[in-house]
């Protein structure tokens, strides 16, 4: 993501801080200049961001300030506070009502996404009826009829200068009654945006907005912005094609994660989702220091399962710049599968030996044999009992209840009360016992970091 670029220069700016023996009136203003250029980079409005530096300014009383209170902290917190402001509108999002018919019209200029995010949103049927107004009413009366609770409508796309196209809009939206009209956004056209979302804003009553193709442009800082021409909450970015490339907005995650200080909550939910099994099994073998291939091929799974990696990576504290590369994310995906696809040629006996790697240094037949079966050269099995040997070794040191978020780049963004709070947050989403033998977040920190540095290196 492009944005993650954003990110670290004004990670770069806020660490600026740390480097300086006094804070004063000099170093804050350098660093709001860094921090503003970094905004005016990514097209955000100049009238905002000259906003976001006042009320920095008004906050930050250096001259008044208790000698006691930590200067640096006061400073990110108030930095982080105006970011959090610039992309919230301040207007509670629709939801939809359980038990009765939710109709959500999109709304947006041609080509910035909207029908590719009705997909991903929800699936539709295609329908060949030529006019767009019968096409949506009768739609949703069979919709209706058949107790759908949710119901999607696209609309063909539109430029604000088009009046016939926008009285084709505002045809559909008096014939299907939207409950929610969803403005889609192009990420891509950064502060123009503006303008088009204010045209149709005064053609219907936007109540939502979708910002799509963040992925790929500099200028995503300047659509996010422009978010306050709507007044309407954003409530789904997309970040690229696949379905899977799309997300719940929430402003103080999204901030939290741009500036690489990671989303807890957002982790914890979606270990949730996973509903693993019980681990038991797994810690009495953790407890005899066993880890076997098979164990590995099923920490793999739950890492596929819980979606795109850069995602996920990006809601851990110290990761968030590191693995927003779509390259990276991809080298990582097809590494990860080739590895699944390499043990999906082994037998029982290979998966389950409590030491995998020595017995095929012993028997280099079984080499052969198993990248045979995958498709894959026998240099690449090789790679993949070499990094099981390395996970081993890093699943089987003791880290520590205590020692669970110590170490690495793990703490660096992260204040101790943060810190804590993650600290008893995954005692509640994970067995302590299985964080312990797996040396904690730490330890898959590195763990994690090794794998990263392998996609990196030979991918055939």
């Amino acid at each position: 993501m492009v944005l993650a670029d954003l990110g670290r220069k004004i990670t770069a700016a806020l660490r600026s801080l740390s480097n300086a023996t006094i804070i004063n009136e000099e170093v804050l203003n350098a660093m709001l200049k860094e921090v503003c250029a970094a905004l005016l980079e990514a097209d955000m409005n100049i009238k905002l961001v000259k906003q976001l530096r006042e009320n920095v300014k008004a906050t930050i009383d250096l001259e008044n300030m208790p000698s006691g209170l930590n200067k640096r902290r006061m400073i990110q917190h108030a930095v982080f506070k105006e970011l959090v402001k610039l992309v919230d509108p301040g207007v509670k999002s629709w939801t939809p009502t359980k038990g009765k018919n939710n109709i959500i019209m999109f709304v947006g200029l041609q080509g910035s996404g909207k029908t590719t995010t009705c997909t991903k949103l929800l699936s539709l049927n295609s329908y060949t009826e030529m006019d767009p107004v019968i096409i949506a009413a009768e739609g949703v009366e069979k919709f209706k009829t058949e107790n759908f609770e949710i119901i999607i409508v696209d609309t063909s796309g539109r430029h604000k200068q088009e009046d016939s196209l926008f009285e084709e809009m505002l045809q559909v939206s008096n014939a299907v009654q939207p409950d929610n009209i969803v403005y889609v956004m192009d990420a891509s056209i950064g502060q123009a945006c503006e303008a088009q979302a204010k045209a149709f804003k005064d053609k219907v009553d936007v109540a939502s907005v979708i910002v799509t193709k963040l992925d790929g442009h500099a200028k995503g800082g300047g659509a996010l912005s422009a978010v306050a021409a709507t007044k309407s909450p954003i409530i789904f970015i997309g970040t690229g094609e696949h379905i899977d490339d799309f997300e719940p907005f929430k402003t103080q995650p999204f901030i939290s994660k741009l500036l690489g200080m990671g989303d807890i909550e957002g982790l914890i939910d979606k270990v949730n989702e996973l509903k693993l099994n019980d681990n038991e099994e797994l810690i009495d073998k953790l407890k005899h220091g066993q880890f076997t291939l098979r164990d590995m091929y099923e920490q793999f799974q739950n890492i596929m399962k819980m979606g795109p990696i850069g995602q996920i990576m990006g809601m851990i504290p110290g990761f968030g710049t590191d693995f927003l590369s779509k390259d990276n994310e991809q080298k990582s995906v097809a590494r990860l599968e080739k590895f699944l696809t390499i043990m999906d040629s082994m037998n029982d006996q290979e998966l389950d030996n409590k030491d995998g790697a020595k017995l095929f240094s012993k028997q280099q037949n079984r080499v052969q044999r198993v990248a045979r079966g995958a498709g894959v050269a026998t240099r690449d099995v090789q790679e993949l009992l070499t990094q099981y040997s390395k996970f081993a070794q890093m699943v089987k040191k003791k880290g520590g209840i205590k020692g669970l978020f110590k170490g690495g780049d793990m703490s660096k963004n992260v204040n101790p009360s943060q810190m804590a709070r993650l600290n008893q947050q995954m005692a509640k989403m994970m067995d302590p016992r299985v964080l312990h033998h797996m040396g904690g977040m730490a330890g898959l920190q590195s763990m994690m970091r090794q794998f990263q540095k392998g996609a990196s290196g030979n991918m055939k």
